[in-house]
Parts: C-alpha cells; structure tokens; sequence
C-alpha cells in the first residue's frame, strides 16, 4: 500500500450535502491471554507484568536478553508507566545508559487469522525492539508512539515474548543538545501506556503507520462551524489484507454523553484485496454545543466498519466541534475575539521523571485550569495523550510541538527525523479540539529556512484545509509567530513582534528569563547578575514571603506589558519548578513548586480570570512581624475590604498605575501603619455583596501535624501505576501553617501504597510531600507521620480499582 495507492469515496446525507455545499467558497512472569471479539478489534492495555533491568553499557553479551528462552528470574518486576531510574529530588547528574524491559504473553488462538499490534506511547530515547527473538522494529525520539506490527511474529495460542532495549544517552539524531548543557531532564524507560491491539484483516489503519500523507484511521474536521447546523467531516482509512475483495459499510455515530445524536451510513462498496481507500462521510449536528475554554463540550464518534452486516473493526474517537481563525493578527474562537493567558510545562514529576499515570496528567492539567489559564504551551517535546485528554476535557487550549531546543545537526538524519516526528505528532493529536497549532520548530535554534519550509509544509500536507497553523520561534515562514518577552529588545507596541510584523504573534515565554537574567537577548555574559537571587522569578517557599512577593510583582509587570504588544495569547514560564538536571538547583520560577504548592503568584494567575468562573480573593502575605506592611491582595472581585482582627482597615478599588492599565484584574495595595499580630481577613465584594473571603493568621506555636491529599479532581485509583502527592504541614492550634517550620519524619504507610521518595522526607518551610505510588488492589491507605518534636497525624483515604482494559 504506497502513498496515494488508495482510493476515495465521498458519502454525506441529503441534509448535510446541502449544507456543505452551500457553506464551501518479573521473580516470576505472569502470562497473560489476550482474548478478542470475534467480529471486531480490541484494544487491551498492556502495562503490567514486565520484567526490567539496567544493564552495564560495556556488557557485550546484551543480545542474549532478546532470546526468549533467556532466564529473567532475577530481574525486577514491574508495571507501566515506568521509569528506568529512581532520582533524588535535585537531579544534577541524571541517569543515562541502557535498560532492557521483557514482558511473556499468550496469545490466544482465535487470533490466528487477525492483525495483531503492539503500541507504545513513548520509549525514551532510542529503542530496538524484538518479539520471539525477531529484531521487529527500530525507533528514535523518546515522545512519540512506536507501533509494530507483530502479526508475523507472534504464535497464537502459545507463549509469547517481546524483549525493548532502550538507550536514553545523547543522541546526535535526536537531539537536544547534550544533557550535560541541556538544561531539562528526559529521564528515560518506557513511562508512559502500552496498548496491544488485535483486527481483522479488513480494518481501519493505525495513523503512525498508515503510508499515506493526511491519512490512517479517522481523521475529523469542521467545514462549518456555528450554533445552529454544524457540519462534521470524518475520514476513514481503510485496509483490505484479505485474500480476496468484500462489499464494506461505513457508519459514522455521534453521541452526546450516551445520547445518539445523528449517524451515516455509508453505501456499500467494493473494497478489492490489497487495496486502502480514504471515505469521506459527512454528518450535521443541529443545534451543537460548541467546545471553547469556557464551555470545554465533548462529543463521542463511534466509527464502524461493517462486512455483511457485522462489524469488523471499529474506533471511538472525542471530538469538540470549534472553529480557530486568526484574522488580523487576532484570533477568534467559535467568532468570539479571545486573549488566551496561558503558561508553559514540562511534564516531570520529583523522582519517578516522566513516569506519570495518565490521572497524574490530568491532576496537572485541572491545576492548570484552576490557575486562571486558559492555554499552555507543551515545552518542549510532545507530551502525553492523557494531558491533551484533560485539556480536551477542562478547556486549555494547547500549542503543539516536536522536540527541539537549542540544537540543529546539519545533515539528513537528523532532518528526517524532524520532519517525520512533524507527521507523527499532528497524526496522534490531529483530533484533540484543544490543538490551536504546531510548533514544528527547534525553540531558540538557529534552522535554515529550507528546513522551516518543509516543517511548514508538512503540517498543510498533514493537515490540509483552512484554519491549520504552523508556529515556530523565527519570524518567517511559520503561519505564527512565537516569541519569549527576553528577545524583545524594547516591551513597546512598536517594537513587538521585532522581525515581520504582519505575523500573528504568541508571547512564548516571558517572566522569568529577563529578570534571572538581568537583561534581554541572548547576550547574557554582558550585565552583572549580582541581584538575581533578590530579583528574579526564580522563588522558593525557602525564600519566604519576600521571594514570592518579588515574584508575583515580576509577573504582575511582565503579563501586563504582554498587552502593549500585538499578541494574542502569552505563556508564563513556568507552570511547575522543574530540574535543569545540570546545576545545583532546580529551575524554581513555577507558580507551583516542584510538588505542586502554590506561590503567591498562581492567585495571580487565579484572580485574572472572571467571576463567572468563580469570585476569589486571596491575601499574600504570612502577616508576621517580617511582613511587608504594603499587603497585597489579589481578587477578581470589584472591591476588597481589609480587616485586622475584624476592625476594619479600609475598603478599596484595584491598583491603578502603570503596571496594572492592561490587566483584567489588578491587584489591592493596602497600606498597614504597623505591625499586629492576629488575623488578616480580605472579603472580596461585588455589586455590593460579600462574595469571596481569605483569613491570613500570624503563625504561632507549632500544635501539630496535618495531612492531605492532591485528588485535584481526580481521585487515587489502583491498578494503573497512579501517583500522588500526599502533603504533611506543621499547624498551630489554628490550623495554619508554620512557614519556617522544618524538621524530620518519620512515616507510616499501610496498604497496597509505595513511598517514591529515595531521601529522608522532611519538613521543609512547615510542609513535606510525598510521593505515593498506588499498588494493585482497591482498599484503604493509612498514613501515619511523626515529627521529630513528636508531633503526629494520621490520615486515611479509599482507592478505587479500574478496568484495565481499552
């Protein structure tokens, strides 16, 4: 089946014809059995009962771990997601080398005749992979699915073997730069899902390794997009390795939650044997809810593939019915103007790395939303399908892109894989009504503008119709135009975007660069950095209530001045502290640490947004006797009142001054004469009432320990690798937080949970964390900690079990 070899059919029903044409100008291994529907595909997780080793990179005998018969008794049993080193907290020498994985599987011998594929999410970095000691497959890249083809491989109704052996060290295909100067980690083991899928011989292609440009499974597009009749375009790939022709049906079914909401039928066709062929079916939906970042609406598209009335193969797929057009240098959603305010990630977690579950994904994703943000930038290399699952479902918009920062190899190889990790990205995320645009660009990399070209053609070949954007950091070229605040020479309407002004234009990064630095531009060497520590963005808790004030005045300044430039979203670097895994640090200009505590300038973020989605207020400041008696609010609200102990200090509009004109909401500066001890009460108010409240009490005598979990709208589950944070805060007998409170614990855990932390876990600025894996079975954990002053908690909370299967 070459490119092109195919054929098309076209297919709408009568209402949608009209329409759109008038809208076109293991110590043991357990084995497994995988059992199918006789008539259909199934798709089976297969993440749990590996076995998994670190080999010694000098070891010239390795190729005997690919031999089924090899004995792996000895080496560790595990589940997926999974990484393939456990690192401290600040990682400043990551683990690079060699690990092998091994997993035994049957499969059963009804499959005989059938299709049988084994996926993987990610493997980092390069990859080889065999199946019953058959080399079957070798991958680059570390971000993107590897699928193989197995069916010549494996032996149905027998045992199985499949043996990865992955390499994470520098890689001159791959890139980025080496890790020693790379400035993030990318961990390394196979840290995200994997699936193995069975068909028929007739089936609709796995996009990653259809062979055709803009094809492979269902692809979904919107002709036409409005509240009263919108039009769905689905096209389906579909595969005919039969001996022989058959006379195919293609049914198109949407759904609204469970609510059947249209369908078409296909008429029937002749498929000849050996041959693919791309069907267009077109299906209206009246009167449509329609997927923004306010209203997040998803619908569900069931694709069926039937063969004398039975179905054959089949593929459900979300879709939210938008529309994005940039017209003018603005963009417009649904033909609504937006600002999208937005802010970067990188996807690690302290310890396990990239080895998140997917409820981990979406834990990250909800605390992203409830920031205030409405957009996030995945920086800098493709990210989970789970996180673009949750930013599907929770309304953040997203720009999309391959990995590259600041490196660029000169040679074939090195470009090929760019351009096929371009197809291979827009083919996995095509269907996400999230994706605005794709970065297929190498960030801060000088790139010859022929490689550019060809990034930028790939995206419309990949992607052909209107409204399809490409970005990328340099200014020609790309449909967008993303650039960092720090390249900005001058913060004037004038001056941004520098370069060709006629380009829609994204504030990539800002906030955090130009204040550590202490100057614009890559010229860094050139100005003292004697006060950066006291005025960068670059914050801990470590640094108190003076550090975080610093830093949410540097985003205050920054985000503002975002809104003198012709930009039509920005993104805040960064979302979560993160390691730079070649310093002695870590990277601390997140909103959130590392663990996912708010500073003060995630209320920031939180009091932009508008009261429809919820009035708050929040107080920054620990209001004790080193406070800043400047106290800064931050709320949505029209009016704040300030009470100290309940007496009334004033009642007050926003700021206003040159570094709030732009903002949606500025802050509250309420002048205190002196210091007393006591509470702070901030009541936030609208038309008149008394909507929103947050008390700030001076911290006093550590009483005892207090426990919670991060559920973050996503409760702890069994039986998929799930991981959590768990927090242990020092509090006085009012239940606040003693901010410089630090000392040692000592922890309790039963049941089926894992503590990931490698180090003596402390409580560092009057708060610990944990990180627990979830085990197998549902039941309880029970969590009991004692400080090394003797003060205790105990805390307990339900897991959930569930299916592990597609």
């Amino acid at each position: 089946m070459g490119e092109g070899s195919g054929k098309k059919i076209i297919i709408m029903n009568n209402l949608s014809k009209s329409v759109f044409l008038k809208t076109t100008t293991i110590v043991f291994v357990l084995l497994i059995t995988v059992f199918s529907y006789l008539h259909a595909d199934t798709k089976i997780n297969f993440n749990n009962d590996w076995k998994f080793s670190k080999i010694n990179i000098t070891d010239q005998n390795e190729l005997i771990y690919a031999v089924p018969t090899y004995n792996d008794k000895l080496w560790e049993k595990v589940s997926l997601p999974h990484t393939a080193n456990i690192e401290p907290l600040l990682v400043n020498n990551q683990w690079q080398g060699i690990c092998w994985y091994r997993k035994k599987f049957n499969i059963d011998k009804q499959l005989k005749n059938k299709k049988i594929y084994i996926k993987f999410e990610a493997a980092m970095n390069a990859a080889i992979i065999w199946v019953n000691g058959i080399k079957v497959k070798e991958a680059q890249g570390g971000y993107l699915p590897i699928v193989v083809d197995v069916t010549d491989f494996v032996k149905p109704g027998a045992s199985n073997v499949i043996a990865v052996r992955l390499d994470n060290r520098d890689n001159p295909v791959t890139g980025p730069k080496p890790l020693k100067r790379l400035d993030f980690c990318m961990y390394g083991g196979l840290y995200r899902n994997s699936w193995l899928i069975t068909k028929n011989k007739i089936h609709i292609s796995i996009p990653q390794i259809a062979q055709k440009t803009a094809g492979g499974g269902v692809f979904i597009t919107y002709p036409r997009v409005d509240t009263v009749t919108s039009i769905i375009k689905i096209k389906t790939h579909i595969v005919n390795e039969n001996t022989e022709s058959v006379k195919i049906e293609v049914q198109q079914t949407a759904y609204d939650k469970n609510k059947k909401v249209c369908t078409n039928t296909s008429s029937p066709f002749l498929l000849e044997s050996g041959k693919d062929i791309d069907v267009d079916q077109f299906i209206t939906i009246q009167k449509p809810t329609l997927w923004s970042p306010e209203h997040p609406h998803l619908y569900t598209l069931k694709t069926q593939l039937l063969v004398n009335g039975k179905i054959v193969d089949r593929e459900k797929s979300r879709f939210g019915v938008r529309e994005f057009i940039i017209k003018d240098k603005d963009l417009y959603i649904n033909g609504v103007k937006a600002f999208l305010r937005g802010v970067n990630r990188h996807q690690e977690y302290p310890f396990v790395g990239y080895a998140l579950s997917d409820n981990a994904q979406y834990r990250d994703a909800y605390k992203i939303k409830k920031g205030g943000f409405d957009y996030i930038r995945l920086s800098h290399y493709p990210q989970s399908p789970a996180f673009l699952e949750a930013c599907d479902e929770l309304g953040l918009v997203v720009v999309d892109g391959i990995l590259g920062w600041q490196y660029y190899a000169d040679n074939d190889d090195f470009r090929n894989f760019c351009y096929q990790s371009a197809r291979d990205l827009i083919r996995r995320d095509r269907n996400h009504p999230c994706v605005l645009a794709w970065e297929v660009s190498l960030n801060e990399t000088k790139m010859p503008v022929s490689f550019m070209k060809n990034l930028h053609r790939i995206v419309h070949e990949e992607f052909p119709g209107d409204n399809v954007y490409s970005c990328g950091w340099m200014d020609d070229v790309y449909d967008i135009y993303l650039q960092a605040r720090q390249h900005r020479l001058k913060h004037t309407k004038d001056d941004a975007p520098t370069g060709n002004k006629d380009k829609p234009y994204i504030v990539s990064e800002y906030g955090d660069w130009e204040y550590y630095s202490d100057n614009a531009g890559f010229n860094q060497n050139q100005k003292t950095k004697a006060l950066r520590a006291e005025l960068s963005s670059r914050q801990t808790r470590q640094n108190a209530e003076k550090g975080l004030l610093q830093q949410a005045f540097n985003i205050q300044e920054s985000h503002n001045d975002n809104f003198h430039t012709t930009a039509f979203a920005d993104g805040y670097w960064v979302m979560y502290d993160y390691n730079r895994g070649n310093h002695n640090d870590l990277e601390t200009s997140g909103v959130m640490d590392i663990f996912r505590i708010p500073k003060f300038g995630y209320y920031f973020f939180q009091s932009q947004r508008e009261t429809d989605k919820g009035p708050m207020v929040y107080v920054a400041s620990y209001w004790t006797p080193e406070s800043d008696l400047n106290v800064r609010v931050f709320s949505n609200c029209e009016i704040v009142r300030l009470y100290l102990n309940d007496k009334l200090i004033a009642e007050q509009t926003p700021d206003q001054n040159n570094l709030s004109e732009n903002l949606a909401h500025p802050p509250f500066t309420f002048k205190m004469k002196t210091f007393e001890a006591g509470s702070i009460r901030a009541v936030g108010v609208i038309s008149g009432k008394e909507v929103a409240e947050h008390i700030v009490r001076t911290p006093q005598k550590a009483k005892n320990l207090k426990i919670w979990l991060d559920e973050s709208n996503k409760a702890p589950q069994s039986n998929c690798n799930d991981v959590v944070f768990v927090y242990i805060a020092a509090i006085d007998e009012n239940g606040t937080i003693i901010p410089d409170y630090n000392g040692n614990l000592t922890l309790k855990i039963s049941g089926d949970a894992k503590i990931m932390n490698p180090e003596q876990v402390e409580l560092n600025y009057g708060i610990a964390t944990v990180l627990l894996k979830i085990g197998s079975p549902k039941g309880k954990i029970k969590i009991n900690a004692v400080s090394d002053d003797l003060l205790k908690a105990g805390f307990n909370f339900l897991v959930n079990n569930i299916k592990n299967h597609y």
